[in-house]
């Protein structure tokens, strides 16, 4: 739907520059609020100047003056009758003669004629003061809302100016420009919170982008070297001109071998693909003591030919996940421990809650790991130098158990013994658990 026509032609004309509709919208609150401002002022004004009346009594100034040029003592109805009345005429009178007395209605014709001119005039200031006063005020209004949006013009550009380096930073990024960096300064408002936001984006999409093609090019490498043994394994074999049953059977060992290698590589490759999505498909109530005795059952027979003494307390640690990421997770720190380990060495493995947090702790002896190496070994296809193995792996079992570790908001932390070996510790967060 586009909408009613009025809706379409207000679209049409109203600006698509968000600094535009910022400088109308400045302008437009500033006319708004001048407008009721000088509305109010002028009513208060209007208020405060009230209309006089034409029809006024009485004077509208002192009584002592009015009775001085006004009125005049009235005469006696005796004398009255025996003079004749004096009005004064509009000669001038003579030289320290007063004029003769005025009649009672000559007197209330004079004092309506003043107060008439008077409210007359104060009515005619009144009108010129009102109108001097709606022009300028207008005459302002508009000036002053002209400036308004000039001002409004120069702030939103200047509000707007992070909004810009967000854009051109962002159309600048790509893949393999994934190095741009907003790095805004100034007050830490939301504009700032938006670039350093958008600055920790690209940091995850390079470093997502970099592993990625580490990971491609590790896996690559993993997965050709059983296709190469194969290969060569075929080729040793058929370039004899007489080859015995027992060379045939030799080198379909050696290629089912490396087939199995791969299916292996493939299924975990597969594994850490699911669990770096960070989405649960089940979630079910699970206990880590229960998964770890399944795991070392299944390692059992490695760890008898190695001799290794395992101490395990494995005390309830219920938790919710998806059981399938879970077992694998177990079963790889536990196929971790027994594989770089020595023969004659040793497992500690214990699990429980602390304060409400289910944990899994394993530890394996074995040779001596720098420090510095430890989260190297949680990198896909990473081994430390000097580690040893009861049997080839692909070296991807810890990189998929802190995958899945992850996916299931656990934290998991290795560090090195003194003593040689490896220690790992998963705790997971208290949402997770089960009470």
């Amino acid at each position: 739907m586009t909408g009613p026509p009025s809706r379409r032609w207000f679209r049409r004309f109203w600006p698509q520059k968000v600094r535009t509709r910022l400088t109308l919208l400045y302008a437009g609150l500033f006319l708004a609020a001048g407008s009721a401002l000088l509305g109010l002022t002028y009513g208060l004004v209007a208020s405060s100047l009230p209309v006089r009346s034409v029809a006024a009594k009485g004077p509208d100034m002192p009584r002592a003056e009015y009775n001085k040029l006004c009125l005049q003592p009235q005469p006696s109805p005796s004398r009255a009758s025996k003079k004749p009345l004096s009005v004064p005429g509009p000669g001038p009178a003579r030289a320290g003669k007063s004029p003769g007395p005025v009649p009672h209605k000559v007197a209330e014709l004079c004092k309506n004629a003043y107060s008439a001119g008077l409210s007359a005039g104060a009515n005619s200031q009144r009108e010129h003061a009102l109108s001097d006063l709606l022009l300028f005020s207008v005459i302002g209004l508009g000036a002053m809302t002209i400036v308004s949006g000039g001002a409004g013009w120069v702030v939103s550009g200047r509000v707007l100016r992070p909004v810009r380096a967000i854009t051109q930073t962002a159309r600048r990024a790509s893949e393999q420009h994934l190095g741009e960096r907003i790095a805004l300064t100034g007050a830490k408002d939301e504009l700032r919170e938006l670039a350093d936001t958008f600055d920790d984006m690209l940091e995850r999409l390079d470093q997502a982008f970099a592993a990625q093609r580490r990971f491609v090019a590790d896996a690559s490498h993993e997965l050709r070297t059983p296709l190469t043994v194969m290969r060569t394994a075929i080729d040793v074999t058929l370039a004899k001109p007489s080859r015995t049953a027992e060379q045939l059977e030799a080198m379909a060992v050696r290629v089912r071998r490396s087939i199995d290698r791969a299916d292996a590589m493939i299924d975990a490759l597969l594994t850490l693909a699911v669990s770096d999505r960070g989405r649960l498909a089940d979630s079910e109530s699970f206990d880590l003591a229960t998964a770890v005795r399944d795991a070392l059952d299944v390692a059992a027979a490695q760890i008898a030919d190695l001799g290794l003494r395992v101490d395990s307390e494995l005390d309830n640690a219920p938790t919710t996940g998806d059981p399938r990421l879970l077992d694998r997770m177990i079963a790889n720190l536990v196929d971790n421990a027994v594989c770089h380990n020595e023969t004659g060495g040793w497992i500690t493995v214990r699990t429980g809650k602390d304060d409400g947090t289910a944990f899994l702790q394993i530890a394996n002896g074995g040779p001596r790991i720098p420090p510095e190496t430890v989260p190297m070994l949680f990198e896909p296809f990473r081994r430390a130098a000097g580690r040893t193995s009861g049997r080839d792996g692909v070296g991807l079992g810890l990189a998929i158990a802190r995958s899945i570790g992850s996916a299931h908001g656990a934290t998991l932390v290795a560090r090195s013994l003194p003593t040689g070996g490896l220690e790992v510790q998963v705790a997971f967060s208290g949402r997770t658990s089960m009470s």
